[in-house]
């Protein structure tokens, strides 16, 4: 994936001091792949709870970006597969007995003064989970689990595209406002959605 490594190395040096979309925090108040990243060992309570408040996260993010600029369908369409990415994880949660998380509020997010520079955060966030996933999917882990991480981690790889492709548009001296998210983009979105259904499908009466 384009300037994934480059950003993941930029990322890793500050993680510890940042929340999940880029927020001063202290160690104690990390949430999500920001968590995830601080943490040295999982165990499946842990990966499932960061897990769904990385979710949780990107949910409120984006609905806060909408909150403060309108509707836009980059982030309409990715909040909407966000909703898939919390039901699929929420059988799990279910199954393994683990507390569901409280989700955070949209209007505690801090955000840069245009909507241009908002597609960094996205590429930030997707980037992240992505990298959770990844560490996730180096545990052992149970095949319902494991296909759930899978798909929901192919799923953030479409988002990111579409963010890079916005965020580079911007950078090139484009424009890319509430109505320039194009087909493409709902494409990667529909693929994503459909990862997430496949993901409730495949774990199926799985540890019910």
């Amino acid at each position: 994936m384009k300037n994934f490594a480059k950003i993941t190395t930029a990322l890793s040096l500050s993680l510890a001091l940042t929340g999940a979309f880029g927020m001063a925090v202290s160690a104690a108040e990390l949430t999500g792949a920001a968590a995830a990243d601080a943490d040295t060992s999982y165990t499946i309570e842990d990966m499932l709870t960061y897990a769904i408040q990385d979710e949780y996260n990107a949910k409120a993010e984006y609905a806060a970006i909408q909150d403060a600029f309108g509707t836009v369908r980059v982030y309409s369409n990715i909040e909407k597969a966000e909703d898939n990415h919390i039901a699929a994880l929420m059988p799990l949660l279910d199954a393994y007995d683990v507390a569901r998380p409280a989700q955070p509020d949209p209007a505690g997010f801090e955000l840069p003064a245009t909507l241009a520079e908002t597609y960094a955060i996205g590429v930030t966030a997707e980037v992240k989970n992505i990298a959770m996933y990844e560490k996730f999917l180096g545990q052992d882990l149970p095949d319902d689990i494991r296909l759930v991480f899978e798909n929901l981690m192919r799923a953030s790889e479409k988002h990111l595209a579409a963010f890079e492709r916005l965020d580079e548009r911007v950078g090139l001296g484009g424009t890319a406002g509430t109505g320039d998210f194009g087909k493409n983009g709902n494409d990667n979105v529909t693929r994503g959605n459909r990862s997430a259904r496949s993901a409730n499908r495949g774990f199926g009466g799985r540890g019910r």
